[in-house]
């Protein structure tokens, strides 16, 4: 086990006892954190560890680990730097390189702290400077093949360290070392820098391929696993699940299936978040908890909106019914998101998933790839595992043609369509069913107020034609003749 969070899960087990393997970034990847997680599980775990550095005093080291609070106790460091003597010059020799002397006197000194502690897992920080000192390929090829050849007869496990600074070109020790994992740092344009891993080689075992998301908090890195929704099949009654409010459950075709998704589409102000709120405060009510995660709107003024709706929110947070998220749009990637997700679900059993909203998803990560990927996956995932999603997304526009940035429709299982329309002077909402894979739905178009009481909804408009344009002709017959008197009282 190699004490890092996520880690493990890519490596399907860890790292194989006996074995040498190669961690490889550019500094500040978060190499030499990861290297201490794994010796400080080791300790734990009563295995004797020690941690060889070429390129950090042991002062830098302990200090580092105290910003994670931690007090390597139970780790044995070798600072190793060069022999006093050969650093001078009147005692250097002149027939022999002092690279020849240096390679040589860097390798004993290696073993014989190896044979005083006699561990059980080695970190080697790092292999630049092994690499400099034998200036050729050949000659480094020999040394690595030599740490290898002796700690595989000490039944060691050893990770070794390589900052890439030397020759990037180099694939020696990848060739050589039993497994390789290469971290790599990105810098959008804004927010912070993004880090994600990849297991590039694992002699003889499965492993999680592709990238992963990780972090370097207070305390170690944390990664978060790729989502393989395929992975997370489970079996549960896919009931139907009621709103407040029947002409919704109508529209609807009698409520929404349980473990599908919605999408919510309309411009803004069309009443996206208030509408899955109807759904959140339901779900409660059925006894069930839920999740929301808010990427647009500050929490405390969604609070004071859901109030006047006659939706206390605070309360059920208070009651342990509703966790909600202010996700910071410049500071998350795809991989920390889906974790948070899951998290939800599986430790805190949520069953009712509300994520407000993909445009805000899609700008906290506008330098990704694939988010359409991403999200795909989480949806399947919520699907699986008997959680009702329930997704919102702003169209640009406000009448007439309206298009919407982030494309999602063909994931969801069912769609609803909020939108503007003038009628008799005044500007009116409509919400229609246009996609519904789980069943039957209306077909028809509805008016719908909010107002103290929540989310209210009409007849059928099938006195109006051009509703979904933003500009209805009346055509005759009943429009909504409920609600009109209503607004007049």
């Amino acid at each position: 086990m190699t004490g890092v969070s996520g880690l493990d899960d890519i490596l399907v087990g860890g790292l194989t006892r006996g074995r040498v393997f190669l961690l490889e970034g550019s500094p500040g990847t978060g190499k030499t954190t990861i290297a201490t997680q794994f010796l400080m599980e080791g300790a734990a775990r009563g295995e004797t560890c020690l941690y060889v550095t070429l390129s950090e005093t042991e002062d830098e080291m302990r200090d580092g680990a105290l910003s994670h609070g931690w007090d390597l106790a139970g780790i044995d460091l070798f600072e190793l730097v060069p022999p006093e003597s050969l650093l001078d010059e009147e005692q250097q020799q002149s027939l022999l390189y002092s690279s020849d002397l240096e390679l040589g006197e860097t390798t004993r000194r290696i073993f014989k702290a190896f044979e005083q502690v006699k561990p059980d897992r080695v970190v080697l920080d790092s292999l630049s400077e092994i690499r400099l000192l034998a200036q050729s390929s050949l000659r480094y090829r020999r040394q690595i093949l030599a740490l290898k050849h002796y700690f595989s007869t000490q039944k060691a496990t050893v990770l070794m360290l390589d900052d890439l600074t030397a020759d990037t070109l180099d694939k020696t020790v990848h060739s050589v070392a039993h497994g390789v994992i290469r971290l790599e740092e990105l810098s959008p344009e804004y927010g912070p820098e993004r880090r994600r891993m990849r297991i590039i080689k694992y002699r003889g075992r499965r492993f999680r391929g592709g990238f992963h998301d990780f972090v370097i908090d207070t305390g170690g890195v944390r990664v978060f696993p790729r989502l393989v929704s395929a992975e997370h099949k489970t079996d549960f009654v896919r009931d139907r699940l009621r709103s407040e409010s029947p002409e919704l459950d109508a529209l609807l075709g009698g409520g929404i299936e349980r473990g599908s998704s919605v999408l919510v589409l309309g411009p803004a102000g069309t009443g996206k978040s208030l509408l899955v709120l109807t759904f959140v405060a339901a779900a409660i009510a059925r006894g069930e908890r839920a999740a929301m995660f808010v990427f647009d709107e500050e929490i405390g003024l969604l609070f004071n909106r859901a109030l006047g709706l006659g939706i206390d929110m605070q309360a059920m947070v208070d009651a342990g019914n509703l966790v909600i998220e202010q996700v910071d749009a410049a500071e998350l990637s795809p991989g920390e998101f889906s974790q948070r997700v899951r998290t939800c679900v599986e430790r805190h059993g949520v069953r009712t998933i509300i994520i407000d909203s993909l445009n805000g998803y899609q700008a906290a990560m506008p330098e990704e790839k694939a988010l359409v990927l991403h999200m795909h996956e989480l949806l399947q995932y919520l699907n699986r595992q008997g959680a009702t999603t329930f997704l919102t997304v702003a169209q640009h526009g406000l009448v007439g043609d309206m298009k919407a940035p982030v494309d999602v429709t063909y994931l969801a299982d069912t769609v609803v369509l909020l939108r503007y329309f003038e009628a008799s002077g005044r500007v009116r909402r409509a919400m229609s069913i246009i996609k519904k894979r789980t069943g039957a739905h209306e077909d028809t178009i509805r008016e719908f107020k909010i107002g103290q009481f929540g989310i209210r909804l009409g007849e059928p408009l099938t006195g109006f034609q051009g509703v979904l344009r933003g500009v209805p002709t009346f055509t005759g017959g009943q429009g909504s003749p409920s609600l009109l008197e209503d607004e007049k009282r």
